[in-house]
């Protein structure tokens, strides 16, 4: 199973889009939120493609009630989880958390084949030692929003356990307006 990592977009609805219609076009079969989507109704421009939205808060968190409104509509593919959580996607024990320092601490008990998170908008993929003597894969997607670094996201394949991280392309719109010769 192939999944989308983004974390800050910090409402910046095209280029968080133009990822997830990336990850899509290159199998994703989920999207994986660390934090910091801001306004909730930031997440409508991905209702069009389908995907199950797993999704945290950060520290730049927005109407939280409205969150949890949408994802409580029936229709509504966002699952709001709060402050972290974990979940089992692909046959993979995960977590997602806003914050890095967290991560590292969650990467290190080995209870996670994944731990995810963002905030600091430096995009990282890691292998932590954990200590049952495994090691545990840590992303750090960077900032889908482009804030003060380059907008960036992660692809996953939960099967193989192996992450590519992925500079956000918007797509040029084609102009109707005449040029002035």
């Amino acid at each position: 199973m192939k999944v989308c990592i983004v974390s800050d977009s910090h409402d910046n609805r095209p280029l968080l889009e133009a990822a997830v219609r990336a990850a899509r076009q290159e199998g994703a079969e989920a999207v994986l939120h660390c934090g910091d989507v801001v306004a909730p109704s930031t997440l409508s421009v991905l209702k069009p493609f389908g995907l199950p939205i797993h999704v945290i808060h950060g520290n730049n968190h927005g109407d939280l009630y409205m969150m949890a409104r949408i994802a409580n509509m029936p229709s509504s593919l966002v699952t709001f989880y709060g402050q972290d959580a974990g979940i089992e996607l692909g046959g993979r024990r995960i977590f997602l958390v806003h914050y890095p320092h967290y991560a590292r601490a969650l990467a290190t008990t080995g209870d996670w084949d994944l731990v995810c998170c963002g905030h600091d908008h430096e995009a990282r993929i890691e292998t932590v030692r954990n200590i049952k003597g495994g090691e545990t894969r840590m992303v750090n997607p960077g900032t889908v929003g482009g804030v003060a670094a380059p907008a960036t996201w992660v692809l996953g394949d939960l099967e193989t356990m192996e992450f590519a991280l992925r500079e956000v392309q918007l797509e040029a719109k084609e102009s109707t307006e005449e040029v002035p010769s």
